[in-house]
Parts: C-alpha cells; sequence; structure tokens
C-alpha cells in the first residue's frame, strides 16, 4: 500500500531512465517497502543536489511522498562506507539489480533480502581484488539462494521436491526449474545430498547471507560450478528469457 511520506529510509537505486530534459524514473530497493519508482524532478541538472549522490551500488537514505504508482523523491543522502565497485565486480552488481528488477513485484518488502544485498555490494566493493574472484562469485551464489528464497522458488533442500523424501548423503541431487530437487540422472549438473542439506542448514542460519557465503566458499570447485549452472537455470526460468541482459555482456566483454 502507498505511503503518503517516508522519511530516513535505507535504499539502493537499482536502475535509473530519463523522464525528461532534466529529470529521472528511479527503480530503488528500499528496506522497509520493497522495490518502488520514483522521480527525481530536475536531477539531471548540473546544479543538483541528486546529480552526485543517486548512483547504482551505493547505500543511500532517501525521503519521498506521494500516493501514486510512482512516488516523488524529496531528499537523498549517501551514507558512505564502500566505494563504487570496479571492472568485473561491477558488472556483478548490475547483475544483481537485474535480477531484482525482474523478480521483485512493487511495494513487497523483504528486509533480509534487502540486507543480503548490501551484504554482496559490500563484498563486490571490497579492496582486496586480486585474491576476490572466488568470494565474489561466492556471494552471487549467496545472494541467488536468498533471492530464491525470498521470493518464494527455492524449494526445501532437505528432500526430494515431489516425493518428498529425506536426501541420502551421497547420492547426486539436481535442482531442476520444473521438478526442484530431484535425484540426478547421467551427467547433469549436481550435487550430493549432503551438499544441498549443509546449504538448507545456512539458509536458515540467524545471520544467512554470511553464514551461505561461508558455505559456498568452502565447496570444491566442481560443486561450485554445478550450483553455478543449476541457480542460473532457475534464475534465467523464473526470469522468462535464456539469458540475462548483464551476463550477455559479461560473456561479450570477456570475448573481446
Amino acid at each position: 500500500m502507498a505511503t503518503h511520506r517516508v522519511s530516513h529510509e535505507p535504499a539502493y537505486v537499482l536502475h535509473r531512465y530519463d523522464w525528461s530534459e532534466s529529470s529521472l524514473i528511479l527503480e530503488v530497493f528500499t528496506r522497509h517497502h520493497g522495490r518502488i519508482a520514483l522521480v527525481a524532478k530536475g536531477a539531471k541538472r548540473p546544479s543538483s543536489n541528486f546529480r552526485p549522490v543517486l548512483l547504482p551500488l551505493q547505500p543511500l537514505q532517501l525521503n519521498y511522498g506521494g500516493d501514486a504508482e510512482i512516488r516523488t523523491l524529496k531528499g537523498a543522502e549517501w551514507m558512505g562506507g564502500h566505494v563504487m565497485p570496479t571492472g568485473e565486480a561491477l558488472l556483478s552488481g548490475y547483475y544483481v539489480n537485474e535480477l531484482l528488477l525482474r523478480l521483485l513485484a512493487r511495494d513487497d518488502a523483504h528486509e533480509a533480502l534487502f540486507d543480503a544485498y548490501a551484504g554482496v555490494v559490500q563484498v563486490l566493493a571490497g579492496e582486496h581484488a586480486g585474491a576476490q574472484a572466488a568470494t565474489h562469485a561466492a556471494a552471487l551464489r549467496a545472494f541467488e539462494l536468498l533471492l530464491l528464497r525470498g521470493v518464494g522458488l527455492l524449494p526445501s533442500l532437505e528432500v526430494q521436491t515431489l516425493t518428498l523424501e529425506p536426501l541420502a548423503a551421497d547420492v547426486r541431487y539436481s535442482l531442476v526449474p520444473e521438478a526442484g530437487l530431484r535425484q540426478a540422472t547421467g551427467k547433469e549438473a549436481a550435487l550430493t545430498g549432503a551438499d544441498w542439506q549443509a546449504l538448507q542448514s545456512v539458509l536458515d542460519d540467524r545471520a544467512p547471507f554470511t553464514a551461505t557465503l561461508r558455505e559456498v566458499a568452502t565447496m570444491n570447485a566442481g560443486s561450485n560450478s554445478a550450483l553455478r549452472n543449476q541457480l542460473r537455470a532457475l534464475l534465467n526460468y523464473h526470469c522468462g528469457v535464456s539469458t540475462l541482459r548483464t551476463r550477455q555482456m559479461m560473456r561479450d566483454l570477456q570475448a573481446l
């Protein structure tokens, strides 16, 4: 339900569109009100206080009001804490933003998911870039799992979805879009029952993003690759695309 006036709301800009010669439409992820649309009047003018602040992947505090679908931004303050991610980390941040834009309904609060988003952005903006490629990947997998669970698209990882039979620790299981978690066949991407159960345990942790990131980071390369491929197929299925735009952009840049 629309709120007449909201002040000091933690938020991140997911995307921005030109609205007029001087204004912008913002897609914003807020902690207490979920994904919302705002108009930032005059934000493109050189003298606007909004101009240096309304950047993606930066922690903000917003004031806005209005009862229409697109509300009016009244104030924006950068909360500091980290710099803008660069290089592949920046593209990974845009990928996370694209997932939120495609999978989150408007005005549907996801406070725990907001905290996980803040966590993944902090990891991507980390200073030790040379040693962080694996950490960045683990952070993305952790966020993908929490996003799928947050919007109700991730089945229980403790049982087979269709039969509700418990997983056997040493048997391989695949997470597939139309059938959930089932026993793997052939060489398809899969994890052992013990791996899936461990992931379910950390997702239920009091600090799920940190715990899940740590669990994924300890997986071997084969399990990490299998998890990535299964989550990517599930996300593409629910987003209704074969490849997300940001993923295609990454491929094109790597080809160059």
